[in-house]
């Protein structure tokens, strides 16, 4: 099911690009060090990596959603080739909600229990249009046709737990495409769903960006969820990306061993009975400036190297990308020593 990223999509102009962006919170972490991306028009592009990789806080910059004292360090975020880091509230609710729609992970908190799910879709449309109430009306219950929430008359004037999970997100998705944005975030949308009804809702995002040639910027910890839905995929780890290529690239060819590893170790029909490959704990991140491989005390590939310098991106094929000092040929024998040969390197 993984889809190809054909030429004429390679050819199109980015709607998103992000240069070398740093977040920091109040204390000095640095919550995201140093990530470079960009999405092109139609495509969908996949975020992944564990728990504090950095996804979250990386979309949240993005859409100028940061919570209070977390704040951009540097770097830029360009959308519509316009950079959009120094916007002011007033200038980020003219983009928010109208060119760029977010689905959020958790529906039963994104939703306001006291309003009616006709009411919470149609907030966009007020706050970004003239529309009279019918018209509204007519956009509202055509996204929701549009999302295959059942009965739309009924689930218009229903309440968010009157409805199912998967129902619920389909909700999320109607409020985030309701405007025709340009750029759809999604945050990790399938987590709280099971597996039917995570295809169900993958299959519908897949759906509206062919439909609409709608771009999506898509979050997730799972990289099978990703191969189901992404053209191209970022890796990341501690807030840096380690590897990016096609789908298809990094999940039958992986080349980073973080992004090995997450496969390896990930619960598949094909692997039922088989032993999972397991990582080594992670060790406490204060998130200071990296000076070296963030994931080299993990690696069972590290050697002297890793624990000394930041290894940077290199070619590792066409549309293929990784950061590791494996496939740098740049370095001598001397320095591929085992960290289990020298423990005191670490």
């Amino acid at each position: 099911m993984t889809r190809r990223l054909g030429h004429s999509l390679v050819n199109k102009s980015d709607i998103l690009r992000v240069e070398n962006l740093k977040v920091t919170s109040a204390n000095g972490a640095e919550l995201v060090r140093d990530i470079s991306l960009n999405v092109k028009r139609g495509e969908i592009v996949g975020l992944v990596g564990e728990s504090g990789s950095g996804k979250s806080i990386t979309i949240m910059s993005i859409a100028g959603l940061l919570p209070k004292g977390i704040s951009i360090a540097s770097g830029r975020v360009f959308f519509e080739g316009r950079d959009i880091t120094k916007l002011t509230n007033n200038q980020r609710q003219t983009i928010n909600g109208s060119r760029l729609g977010v689905i959020y992970q958790d529906a039963a908190q994104a939703l306001n229990p006291l309003m009616t799910i006709g009411k919470q879709i149609g907030e966009v449309l007020q706050i970004h249009t003239k529309m009279p109430r019918k018209e509204i009306k007519y956009r509202i219950l055509a996204a929701m046709r549009a999302v295959n929430l059942p009965d739309p008359e009924k689930t218009y004037k229903s309440y968010p737990h009157e409805l199912s999970g998967g129902q619920r997100q389909r909700v999320l998705i109607a409020m985030a495409i309701i405007n025709n944005p340009e750029l759809l975030i999604a945050d990790e949308p399938t987590t709280a769903l099971d597996v039917n009804v995570k295809i169900q809702v993958l299959e519908l995002i897949k759906i509206i960006n062919e439909s609409k040639n709608l771009s999506v910027l898509y979050i997730s910890h799972d990289l099978s969820t990703i191969q189901h839905i992404c053209d191209r995929v970022y890796v990341l780890y501690a807030g840096i990306p380690v590897e990016v290529g096609r789908t298809e690239q990094i999940i039958h060819e992986p080349k980073h061993p973080y992004t090995s590893l997450l496969i390896d170790s990930a619960p598949t029909k094909e692997k039922r009975g088989k032993k999972l490959a397991v990582m080594k704990p992670r060790v406490q991140d204060q998130r200071g400036p990296a000076t070296n491989c963030q994931f080299a005390s993990r690696c069972p590939f590290a050697f002297k190297k890793c624990y000394q310098k930041i290894p940077h991106m290199i070619s590792a094929g066409k549309n293929h990308e990784v950061a590791c000092f494996l496939y740098n040929k740049n370095f001598s024998e001397s320095e591929k020593i085992r960290t289990s040969e020298q423990p005191d390197e670490k």
